[in-house]
């Protein structure tokens, strides 16, 4: 019986249909809780993906939603990979997770552009008024 009969394991169809470049760094997504297989979360990457299953995960600064049309017996190339899944939620600008920016409530130090590092005397500075909040 092959590994297809039954199901794929989430870490080897990420890697698979390309969504990430090592097979590890799927697998860490499955761990973190990131990963929804059709709703439910997953915590382990050996849980298995069947056809018309839907996964929701992060990749780079967008949320992806695909469904799976395929199961795959190896990592081909891309054309291969992208016709293993359908894309439901193609990424666009408004689809980008917020970077590492501060909210309005956050209190952030401004420098000249070129300051160099901050002395001694301004990193005390800066961390009494990271203290106030």
């Amino acid at each position: 019986m092959s590994e297809t009969d039954g199901g794929l394991r989430a870490d080897k169809w990420l890697w698979y249909a390309r969504f990430f470049k090592t097979r590890s760094l799927a697998g860490k997504v499955c761990q973190a809780g990131k990963l929804r297989l059709s709703g439910q979360g997953v915590v382990k990457p050996h849980t298995k993906v069947r056809v018309g299953d839907v996964l929701t995960f992060p990749q780079a600064r967008h949320i992806r939603v695909v469904k799976v049309l395929a199961l795959a017996e190896r990592r081909g190339p891309a054309s291969e990979a992208q016709a293993l899944y359908e894309d439901l939620k193609p990424p666009d600008a408004e689809s980008r997770l917020p970077r590492g920016t501060p909210s309005a409530t956050e209190k952030v130090a401004l420098r000249e552009p070129g300051a160099g590092r901050p002395t001694k005397r301004e990193r005390r500075d800066l961390d009494r008024l990271r203290e106030t909040e």
